[in-house]
């Protein structure tokens, strides 16, 4: 699971509703919260948390909080 991933169920949210309310669809959710690999887009942050009731900050350093800058 992605941090997104822990993020979507630590809030109980459910993926079909963020789809509904967003226009992403479930499989591409489903790539965002399970496979490491797959980039988020920033319009698709927003929109997930828009559709969550939290600020986009708040999704971004869930998902980012384990980055650092290189020396």
């Amino acid at each position: 699971m992605t941090r997104l991933g822990t993020f979507l169920s630590k809030e109980s949210i459910n993926k079909a509703e963020v789809s509904k309310r967003t226009g992403i669809s479930t499989s591409s959710l489903s790539e965002l919260t399970l496979n490491s690999s797959t980039q988020q887009r920033a319009h698709e942050v927003y929109l997930n948390a828009i559709a969550k009731d939290v600020s986009p900050c708040e999704v971004l350093e869930a998902d980012c909080d384990h980055l650092t800058l290189q020396n």
